[in-house]
């Protein structure tokens, strides 16, 4: 007669490691907002000088993506973050569509006629500089969220991400016009932009359940009698990672 096996689901992170990480996700998203401050306020000041939308409006996204960070820091800095959970996934949405709406106005006005903007070597430099750091930032905190299981901190890891995008197109929209004075393909970029915005602030605002921020401490039991079983136990307790995903889940899968 064989006994009864207990299958346990993967063990989530200890409450040690979740402090690290919570820790972590702070620092990040005060990286985060210090360097959107900044790029914020060059990338106005640039834009007005050379009467670039596209420089005024890549300042402008970057005061949505502090507000983003901020509902993140706010989130982290309460006792019980999962409380707040939904509230600062509502405000990273809400920050996805008016960026988009923002940038799909500014990109059609352009479209339409809007004043042709000058060379600018801030504009050039500021944007390659982002390239280099968004990606960083967005990656660090993507992956703490993600073994922490927090969908807001995940979403907003995105809302960076999508800073890098919006910092390839203003480059190469900035070197064109600049090389051969097509003021029309900075826009178009940016409506596709738009569009991503649109997808990513969707996600956020429904939030996905498979990555409950304690989906990975709650172990499943179930009693075998047979190696077939005991097999099938074992594969279908394997399927969920460390933050309690399951397979097909979007909210912290390795796309962006």
């Amino acid at each position: 007669m064989s006994l009864p096996l207990i299958q346990l689901a993967p063990a989530g992170p200890s409450a040690a490691r979740r402090a690290v990480l919570a820790r972590r996700v702070r620092l990040f998203v005060a990286a985060t907002i210090t360097y959107n401050v900044i790029e914020a306020v060059v990338a106005i000041t640039a834009g007005t000088l050379a009467s670039s939308t596209a420089l005024i409006g890549f300042g402008l996204d970057s005061i949505i993506e502090v507000a983003s960070a901020a509902a993140v820091a706010w989130q982290f800095a309460g006792r019980a973050p999962e409380a707040r959970e939904k509230t600062a996934l509502r405000i990273i949405a809400v920050s996805f569509f008016a960026l988009a709406a923002y940038v799909t106005v500014e990109s059609v006005r352009a479209l339409l006629g809007g004043a042709e903007a000058e060379h600018s070597s801030t504009g050039l430099v500021l944007a390659g500089l982002s390239l280099l750091v968004m990606p960083v930032l967005s990656y660090a905190q993507r992956r703490a969220g993600r073994e922490l299981g927090s969908r807001s901190a995940v979403a907003d890891s995105k809302q960076t991400l999508l800073c890098t995008y919006l910092s390839a197109v203003l480059l190469v929209g900035l070197a064109v016009n600049s090389l051969f004075g097509w003021s029309w393909a900075d826009p178009l970029a940016a409506l596709v932009i738009a569009a991503v915005a649109v997808k990513e602030g969707r996600e956020a605002w429904k939030g996905d359940s498979c990555c409950a921020p304690n989906a990975a401490l709650h172990a499943t039991a179930g009693a075998t009698t047979s190696d077939a079983p005991a097999e099938a136990a074992t594969a279908a307790a394997g399927e969920a990672d460390a933050c309690g995903c399951q397979p097909g889940c979007s909210c912290c899968g390795t796309s962006s």
